[in-house]
């Protein structure tokens, strides 16, 4: 493969640190190291420093925040996306952006290749790449994990040793680790047995169930076409908004999820994760929606759901099917307007309340009171007309008694 300049997805860790200098090495080119601050917590200046020193020809940090909320965790979250009844896709929607943006800085900077440290196991090299073909089929891809030899952790430490690549001489975390603003996963370690329970210490959004305030707290979250825009009648930024529901989560010891999940590739895989802010977004919108949207249309939205999360979490987000899902789920949304309140209480997040002006629930309909809308004789005709096939089965002795 002739390669003139590469772009990596660069984390400054040992695998990306190891994957720079080697790229340089067996290609014999320049390479761009470029990393995305979508919320994670990092010492930014500390991996541009180190990118340079280990032979990154620029270091480019970009800041994918504002657009994370707004163009990706958003959107999910109009259509209620979640993998396999529980996983609020907090990697999977992060992936295509890191993408996006990388091929972007590739085709600005001249450069005909990208890279990335994911290994050829797990969902990330999927979601890596189909972002780039979907994006710029042209530039050629490098997976390092598919192709060299480095295969353990002790020949990265070798190789960077003899390259002086600083590797930490702290204590290794047992984890394999995924932050940003929608969550953080743990896997690997102690994890690889499905029935060990994660150590507490190993948390670090939520404060556990048990540890959480005796008292509960109480927020009102206002929706417009289904996308929240103030909390507690304050008018705010989606990544404010964002980052606040993450802190009142994380304090309430709300968001944590201990599952086993089905990748891609075909293997299962354990992980545990935190999503303070996810999970009450998710909550509100859902509660707002059982007063705003017709039951037929929330219906068909609800049986496209999972077919919708199933290609976010595949890597297909740069894909036509998942831009007409998002048209269709974002249809739903003209009416999703109003307000719901929420009581947050060791880990548990409760609707208590909800209005709109566009509510669908009427008081005068719903009464058990006496009333002048509803005519309860009605009922007879509507039990006789859907009971009608069920009499012809009995009559006919197809009915198991």
């Amino acid at each position: 493969m002739s390669v003139k300049k590469i772009v990596l997805a660069y984390s400054g860790g040992l695998d990306t640190s190891v994957i720079l200098k080697w790229l340089a090495e067996e290609y014999q080119c320049s390479v761009i190291a470029y990393s995305a601050d979508i919320g994670q917590e990092e010492d930014w200046e500390a991996v541009k420093k180190k990118g340079l020193a280990t032979g990154a020809e620029k270091v480019i940090v970009s800041d994918l925040k504002k657009e994370f909320v707004e163009d990706y965790i958003f959107p999910a979250f109009r259509a209620n996306a979640i993998y396999e009844g529980s996983y609020l896709l907090g990697t999977s929607l992060a992936r295509p952006l890191i993408a996006k943006e990388q091929v972007r800085i590739a085709l600005a900077e001249g450069a005909d290749a990208v890279s990335h440290g994911a290994t050829g196991k797990g969902n990330d090299q999927v979601r890596f790449e189909l972002g780039y073909i979907g994006l710029a089929p042209d530039l050629q891809i490098i997976a390092p994990w598919r192709t060299w030899d480095l295969n353990s952790r002790q020949k990265l430490v070798e190789f960077a040793q003899e390259r002086n690549i600083p590797v930490p001489v702290t204590k290794k975390n047992p984890y394999s680790c995924d932050e940003n603003l929608l969550h953080i996963s743990y896997e690997g370690g102690i994890l690889e047995d499905p029935w060990n329970e994660p150590d507490e210490d190993m948390f670090k959004f939520t404060v556990s169930p048990e540890k959480a305030p005796d008292v509960a707290t109480y927020l009102e979250i206002e929706f417009a076409n289904g996308d929240p825009v103030a909390l507690d009648g304050q008018k705010m930024t989606p990544l404010a908004l964002f980052t606040r529901l993450n802190k009142l989560g994380g304090a309430n010891g709300i968001g944590r999820l201990n599952l086993v999940e089905n990748r891609f590739v075909g293997m299962k895989s354990h992980g545990v994760y935190e999503t303070p802010g996810g999970t009450i977004l998710r909550t509100a919108h859902r509660d707002l929606e059982t007063i705003t949207l017709d039951r037929e249309v929330m219906r068909i939205r609800d049986s496209l759901m999972p077919r919708y999360a199933e290609l976010i979490y595949n890597g297909f987000w740069f894909s036509p099917e998942r831009e007409l899902l998002q048209m269709t789920m974002d249809a739903t949304q003209k009416t999703v307007n109003g307000t719901v309140r929420l009581k947050l209480y060791k880990g548990n997040c409760i609707p208590i309340g909800r209005k709109s002006e566009q509510s669908l629930y009427q008081e005068t309909f719903a009464t058990f009171e006496e009333d002048k809308v509803y005519d309860q004789g009605d009922a007879t005709g509507f039990i006789r007309l859907n009971g009608l096939r069920l009499k012809i089965n009995a009559l006919q002795g197809r009915c198991n008694r």
